[in-house]
């Protein structure tokens, strides 16, 4: 295989490679692979053949094939042999900015109008004025709105976003899922919507470590004068190694729920359905964080729709929430009579 090892280009305009390069692929070889590989190539840097085929869900010797058209086209590929073998693209090699298709801008103005509807953000409205101009109005079908996203917290997301940006610290009040309150001060990394609400990622040096803060429970939020003293990485480097080590407790839940509360169960606790019952209600398991609430919540609010059946101090905990609150009308029965 003739691999090229010694190209400078700083600028390669990619669309000059077609099918046509290669013998092998006038049969009907798709140009957009080879687009593929080669964007592949720059983000991951060194890739055996054998994840190139799975990624692209095609043979080894397609994936030799390709290479020899990168090289044929100029693209400098290298190959190296051995444990740690594969192929890369050289260091000083760039893409032209011009080697997205009209596919590519129309999924990129698809995700921008759904943080612009998000967040307001001025500077993602700016670009998505520009890739309005080059993105087709058709979006394929798929509208991004999280407009309810905003509501109560847009402020608050500008002022994060301005304190990542300036690399300053930012000091608040914080009452976490225990109800216990406490001033804190630290490092902003990224803004991150996971888990059905806003959340800051930060670096504590009290905990030394990074945590994240709910931004609904975040109050009296203040941007310091104090610079960061720590380098961060990305925010999502960040986020995939803390979701290796994910030290939250988790609780399996076996619950038996009617016909009618069982979509809402699966839809808001995410649960499986392993078995119908007789009475055509359904068995489920459900994974949830043993200290967080909102599951709880919904258990309770869907009454004698759904019961747990394991583990029993779930069971003792839904009874003893189910009696303060039969206690406390009750009690307002009593004191209206």
């Amino acid at each position: 295989m003739a691999l090229s090892r010694g190209l400078d280009e700083t600028d390669f305009f990619f669309p000059l490679v077609a099918e046509s390069v290669h013998p092998c692929y006038a049969g009907g070889m798709k140009t957009e692979r080879l687009y593929a590989i080669t964007v592949y190539l720059l983000n991951h840097g060194r890739t055996t053949a054998r994840t190139l085929a799975r990624q692209f869900e095609v043979s080894l010797r397609t994936i030799q094939r390709d290479m020899d058209s990168l090289c044929i086209a100029g693209i400098p590929i290298a190959a190296t042999y051995g444990a740690d073998g594969g192929y890369e693209i050289s260091g000083s090699f760039r893409l032209n900015e011009d080697f997205a298709t009209e596919d590519d801008y129309s999924l990129i103005r698809t995700a921008l109008e759904g943080l612009v509807s998000a967040t307001g953000d001025a500077k993602a409205r700016r670009a998505l004025e520009k890739i309005r101009r080059t993105a087709p109005a058709d979006n394929g079908g798929i509208v991004l709105d999280f407009s309810v996203l905003q509501e109560g917290g847009q402020s608050l997301l500008q002022l994060l976003q301005t304190a990542v940006a300036e690399r300053r610290a930012v000091e608040f009040t914080y009452t976490n899922n225990d109800g216990e309150t406490r001033a804190h001060r630290v490092e902003p990394v990224a803004v991150v919507y996971r888990w059905y609400a806003w959340y800051l990622l930060a670096w504590s040096s009290y905990k030394n470590d990074y945590r994240t803060y709910k931004l609904a429970r975040m109050e009296h939020v203040e941007i310091t004068d104090a610079p960061f003293a720590k380098t961060h990485k990305a925010a999502q480097a960040i986020l995939e190694e803390s979701g290796r080590t994910d030290s939250r407790t988790y609780t399996e839940l076996r619950l038996k729920c009617t016909a009618a509360a069982r979509a809402r169960v699966l839809e808001y606790l995410k649960g499986t359905e392993t078995a119908r019952t007789e009475d055509g209600g359904s068995l489920i398991t459900a994974s949830v964080v043993e200290n967080e609430h909102f599951w709880l919540g919904t258990l309770l609010s869907l009454g004698d729709g759904v019961e747990v059946l394991s583990p029993e101090h779930i069971r003792r905990r839904i009874l003893e929430s189910a009696e303060k609150i039969a206690a406390l009308y009750t009690n307002c029965d009593r004191q209206l009579s």
